[in-house]
């Protein structure tokens, strides 16, 4: 008999999803390019696409889609460093 899918890990492929398609629509990249991101691809500072300006846009627009609020104080430069960083933030926020 099989085994009903755990909670956990069905929010983190929804979180895994949103947060290909936020950084596709964001920042205009390439679908197939952000599926290849893996959890140590360098995000801010190495993407030339993901800057400051970018970085404000993409928490509005994470906000509006996923229906949170992010505070200030929870952003920390380091969740923005790898795809695997973002995609934790990311899980913490929609746990």
């Amino acid at each position: 008999m099989q085994q009903p899918a755990h909670q956990p890990e069905h929010k983190a492929d929804a979180a895994d999803t949103a947060l290909r398609g936020l950084l596709s629509d964001v920042l205009g990249l390439p679908e197939g390019r952000v599926a290849g991101f893996t959890a140590s691809t360098a995000l801010f500072g190495a993407l030339p696409e993901f800057d400051s300006m970018a970085v404000a846009n993409f928490l509005t627009e994470m906000e509006e889609r996923l229906g949170i609020l992010i505070e200030d104080d929870e952003v920390e430069a380091e969740d923005f460093m790898t795809y695997g960083r973002l995609l934790h933030f990311v899980r913490r926020k929609t746990a």
